[in-house]
C-alpha cells in the first residue's frame, strides 16, 4: 500500500506531467473541481483542473467536486507512472469516475 506522502507526489507529478501537455498540445477548454478518494487509506485530495492543468492541489476531500476519482492508493501510484492504464483500471473496477459525460469527453484529450 502506498503512503499518503507517495500518492500527494504521485499528483503533484501528474499535475507536472498536465503543464508539459498543455505546452504542447494547447489548453482544454475545462474548469472543474476535482476529488480524488483513496479507498483503502481513508484518505483524499482536492484540486482544480482548469485549462488542461491541475492547480491547488489540496488534501482532503471536496464532496461538491464536478469531478471524482475513487481508487487505491497502489492504482493511483501505478497510473500515474504508467504502469495502469486508466480505462483499463476502469473497466476492471480498479478505479472509477463520476463526471457528466460531456465532461469525461473533454477529459479523454488529456489521456
Amino acid at each position: 500500500m502506498a503512503t499518503v506522502d507517495e500518492c500527494r507526489q504521485a499528483l503533484h507529478d501528474l499535475a507536472a506531467r498536465l503543464d508539459a501537455h498543455v505546452e504542447a498540445q494547447g489548453k482544454l477548454d475545462l474548469d472543474r473541481t476535482v476529488a480524488l478518494r483513496l479507498t483503502d487509506l481513508g484518505a483524499a485530495f482536492h484540486c482544480r483542473l482548469t485549462g488542461g492543468r491541475l492547480v491547488d492541489i489540496t488534501d482532503g476531500d471536496d464532496p461538491k467536486a464536478k469531478i471524482a476519482l475513487i481508487t487505491t492508493s497502489d492504482n493511483l501510484v501505478a497510473m500515474v507512472a504508467g504502469k495502469l492504464d486508466l480505462t483499463r483500471a476502469i473497466a476492471t473496477r480498479q478505479a472509477s469516475i463520476k463526471a457528466n459525460p460531456f465532461d469525461l469527453l473533454k477529459l479523454r484529450k488529456l489521456m
